[in-house]
């Protein structure tokens, strides 16, 4: 890569290298590193169930002949509609081992949208739980010859004590793929293979398969890997990761499930996200490692009880996902003496981007430093090929050998989005003078009032510091002088007085500008999440007809969907 010395290599403790020293490899090859080097070792707890290396090998490699013998190999795409639950990584590997690719599924993909993924993706062949919801789904996907065949995992096989569910006509039980059919050791997989269609956006337009191959995942889980033994913080068999964000979105399978399999660590795999779970997973089960988003963190530190817990165990607290308000990071410091930290990063990235330095103070917007292998630039919003210097406000592009290749199928959009071998992040930010970045906002979300640019989360980073606020998103809607000004919408802390337009835009008058000083407030209470758990602006803009159709999956959970790219993700 050009332009070598980089400017944040400087800021690197000595011990940090931004040259990845391993070249990328398969992700079967991974697993099979990590079950050499400890095969005893437990790879998942899943809510007391315990999975050792050589066991989650020896499931996989069987669901892989199963799948092999139904015609999966290479350019054949394999859905997963899955919640978190053992069979994730059975099927993940299982599929990747015999040839094939996979498609991610949410299970709270509404119909309409389930439907384009399957058949963009070309995938004929869906696996999913016996859940209730996404089971009656996948039936009428397979009565309808949406798909050829339907693998149901059944949660009695992890919990004897789970109630058998009747599967569909045709259903094959996931716990029968591999009945009669002999493994075989598998060809070795180019690096260079797709290994999944890791859908980004549909909020706006209909959603992209990011194409994300073997030596992309692989090189993101090296990066990771890289930055944590280099910055004093090692990732190893003793490590104990808690997994309550969704193994189909890229920041839990990356961050948590891959790179805590590559490490040799156990990783506690949990339904979904539950406070009071997750305190205990960390005060009994001693976890080391948790990863959330910024709601998780904000409920946390909001737990009546946090302040007496013991959370001695944690070596790394890490918010992604969206970006982090700097008032979380004060709450989590003052009610738990610990230091949260935060980065950046994209479905496209794998999701690999930036990460704060472990002595580096949170500030608004700081998103870190670039990952080893990971480079960056800052270039004008009206002129991709035009990099801009230290502190001007531009566009961030990346690229590394994590960066996916384009998307399925869209060849103009792939063309669109890459510039000089760069990937166009579309997120707005800033290079300080020592190679630190900063997110300002999404382009796409940026308001034009009055011909000036004013960014949503500069003003929801401001309205956070309100000590009756406890949740706020900004969006901007049509002015008749401006153009556009902005509207805020905010969850209060319970217990909390009334809170007036007019009380908010005195409390912001000496943090904002006149032109970014929100004109219309909304007390909601609650607002709206992605999958992740993260507060989504594109919720806020849904029409009626786009509710009716998420209904029935929104309603049954706290988080909302879809794969969206993930500004503030990872760290």
């Amino acid at each position: 890569m050009s332009g070598r010395p980089f400017a944040w290599e400087a800021a690197y403790p000595p011990t940090l290298r931004w040259d990845l020293p391993d070249p990328p490899t398969s992700l079967p090859a991974l697993l099979e590193a990590a079950v050499a080097r400890d095969p005893d070792g437990i790879a998942i707890d899943f809510s007391g169930r315990m999975i050792t290396y050589r066991e989650l090998l020896e499931r996989e490699r069987s669901a892989a002949a199963g799948l092999a013998a139904l015609g999966v190999g290479p350019g054949v795409s394999v859905g997963l509609y899955l919640p978190n639950t053992p069979f994730h990584p059975i099927a993940f590997f299982g599929t990747l081992r015999a040839g094939g690719r996979i498609a991610h599924l949410s299970p709270l993909d509404p119909p309409r949208r389930l439907r384009f993924k399957l058949e963009d993706s070309e995938t004929r062949i869906l696996i999913t739980s016996d859940d209730p919801e996404p089971l009656d789904r996948a039936a009428a996907l397979l009565e309808e010859r949406v798909i050829d065949r339907l693998i149901v995992a059944e949660a009695r096989d992890f919990d004897p004590g789970a109630r058998a569910t009747p599967l569909p006509r045709r259903a094959i039980p996931f716990r029968r793929l591999g009945d009669g059919v002999p493994t075989r050791r598998a060809p070795p997989i180019d690096p260079d293979a797709l290994a999944l269609l890791q859908y980004t956006g549909g909020t706006t337009g209909q959603p992209k398969g990011a194409m994300l191959t073997h030596a992309n995942l692989t090189a993101a889980v090296g990066a990771y890997r890289a930055w944590f033994a280099g910055t004093g913080t090692p990732m190893g068999p003793g490590d104990r990761l808690i997994c309550a964000l969704p193994l189909f979105h890229i920041y839990a399978l990356t961050t948590i499930l891959l790179l805590g399999l590559d490490r040799g660590a156990t990783v506690l795999l949990r339904p979904r996200f539950d406070v009071e779970t997750t305190l205990r997973d960390i005060e009994i089960g001693r976890a080391t490692f948790f990863a959330g988003v910024p709601t998780m963190w904000s409920a946390i530190a909001n737990h009546p009880t946090i302040e007496r817990r013991d959370l001695s165990s944690l070596r790394v607290l890490s918010s992604g996902g969206a970006p982090l308000p700097t008032e979380i990071v004060a709450a989590i410091h003052r009610r738990t003496g610990r230091q949260l930290g935060a980065g950046w990063g994209m479905t496209e990235t794998a999701p690999a981007g930036t990460r704060m330095l472990p002595d580096q103070a949170h500030a608004p917007g700081l998103i870190g430093v670039p990952l080893p292998g990971v480079e960056m630039q800052i270039v004008a919003l009206d002129d991709p090929r035009r990099v801009l210097s230290a502190r001007e406000i531009g566009e961030i592009r990346v690229r590394g050998p994590n960066v996916a290749r384009g998307y399925w199928r869209a060849p103009a959009q792939s063309a669109a989005s890459h510039v000089d071998d760069f990937l166009l992040t579309g997120d707005v930010g800033y290079q300080d003078e020592h190679g630190s970045f900063y997110l300002v906002d999404r382009k796409d979300d940026m308001i034009i009032s009055g011909g000036f640019n004013v960014y949503p989360t500069m003003i929801e980073q401001a309205i956070y510091e309100h000590p009756a606020v406890e949740e706020a998103l900004v969006i901007g809607i049509r002015d008749a002088v401006r153009g556009q000004s902005a509207k805020a919408y905010v969850k209060l802390r319970a217990g909390a007085p009334p809170l007036t337009l007019e009380a908010l835009r005195e409390f912001l008058a000496d943090k904002l500008g006149r032109h970014e000083l929100p004109a219309a407030l909304e007390i909601r209470a609650a607002l709206p999440r992605t999958a992740v758990g993260k507060l989504w602006r594109r919720g806020l803009l849904e029409t009626p007809a786009d509710d009716a159709d998420r209904s029935a999956s929104a309603a049954a959970q706290n988080t909302s969907d879809p794969n969206t790219r993930t500004p503030g993700a990872p760290a």
